[in-house]
């Protein structure tokens, strides 16, 4: 038989603890150690504000490690298809796409560098160029936007009263280094 007092007494006991883990979380919900109410939703506020910030921040990287392979494809083929191999490709393109605009070259030169970088040699050409005015700003134009890489670093233009217009261009291009 069960003894009654001893189960009185354990109940009062765990009654009392009870009453004093309110009276605990009573002072502190109205203690201004913690405090108020709208303090702590300012505070919960601000720090969701600050979560999604630092979320959107870290965005970015998110599947870095397939962005990196896929960049790494990406110069690979911008090698591949923008640098070429032959020093007589940089000469045929050129005239192709001066062709191409109604351009004439009176004149074209180049040299290649030794390489800066361990992939290119830098390749830089001058030529002296004619046409009507329409003609060789097409050609510009082409030129910056062929598939192979041109940069172009100057041009000096010379008109005459009558006639074609003369025009001279330094362009910068890279070949394959092991070329």
């Amino acid at each position: 038989m069960p003894d009654l007092r001893r189960t009185r007494k354990n109940i009062k006991t765990a009654l009392a603890v009870l009453l004093g883990v309110d009276v605990v979380a009573v002072v502190a919900l109205f203690s201004p150690l913690v405090g108020s109410t709208e303090s702590r939703r300012q505070e919960l506020n601000q720090l969701w504000t600050e979560l999604q910030t630092k979320t959107r921040q870290v965005e970015p990287l998110t599947n870095l490690d397939k962005k990196v392979i896929t960049a790494n494809r990406q110069i690979a083929d911008f090698y591949k298809k923008r640098f070429p191999a032959q020093d007589s490709q940089i000469a045929t393109q050129f005239g192709k796409v001066a062709v191409v605009n109604g351009v004439t070259i009176e004149q074209a030169k180049y040299k290649v560098k030794d390489a800066e970088m361990d992939r290119l040699h830098p390749v830089e050409m001058e030529a002296e160029l004619s046409g009507n005015y329409v003609s060789l700003a097409r050609f510009i134009n082409a030129l910056e936007r062929d598939d192979m890489f041109f940069i172009i670093s100057s041009i000096t233009l010379a008109g005459e009263q009558k006639g074609p217009i003369k025009l001279q261009l330094k362009v910068e291009t890279y070949l394959k280094a092991g070329a």
